[in-house]
């Protein structure tokens, strides 16, 4: 009888080690690590499970809240890292993460010609027009090719936003060549300009 319950008192012990063991990872889980005062929401981020996750607004958020970004909550600097944001507050020892969404505004009438405005000035930077290897150089070339090598110089260039007209004169001809070239350094057809008859 001592010995039955002995042998009852000590699976009672054995059992509830393993009980207060599983129940300790879920206290001391990552995601419960980031304080009610920050607003935090979801099952963790970027995915269920992970230890940074969203934040809503609050008095300690409000400042870093964005219409073009997500506010991440992380417990350490490393989780905070991997999602690739931006580290823009340590509040109570949670970083908090802005990420842009990159694509917010995708789909809105505005937007598309302000991304074509910024990505034509660096197109046009990347194809210089006169010096060394530019449109102008190229032109020549091309034209002295087609001429049997009777370019003189550029009469003048002619820019718009599709392409570069570049003009030149060549020996004995009455009127200049045409060579169409583009900002991305490609150079397109090369005409006379004059009439046909008299070259």
């Amino acid at each position: 009888m001592i010995a039955s319950s002995l042998a009852l008192v000590l699976a009672a012990c054995g059992g509830t080690p393993a009980e207060d063991s599983a129940a300790e990872p879920a206290a001391g889980s990552a995601a419960a690590d980031i304080p009610e005062s920050l607003a935090p929401f979801g099952d963790g981020y970027p995915g269920p499970g992970a230890p940074c996750r969203r934040l809503g607004e609050s008095p300690a958020t409000s400042s870093y809240l964005d219409d073009s970004a997500v506010l991440v909550g992380c417990p350490d600097e490393a989780s905070a890292e991997a999602l690739g944001g931006t580290i823009v507050s340590n509040v109570d020892g949670v970083r908090l993460v802005s990420i842009p969404t990159g694509d917010a505004n995708a789909g809105m009438g505005e937007n598309g010609p302000a991304a074509a405005a910024d990505t034509s000035p660096a197109k046009a930077a990347a194809a210089k027009i006169r010096g060394p290897g530019g449109l102008e150089e190229k032109c020549l070339a091309q034209v002295n090719e087609v001429t049997g090598g009777g370019a003189t110089g550029v009469n003048r260039i002619s820019e718009s936003e599709a392409a570069i007209e570049i003009y030149i004169n060549v020996a004995g001809a009455e009127a200049p060549w045409r060579c169409l070239a583009y900002r991305d350094g490609t150079i397109g057809e090369v005409m006379y300009t004059g009439s046909e008859g008299a070259l």
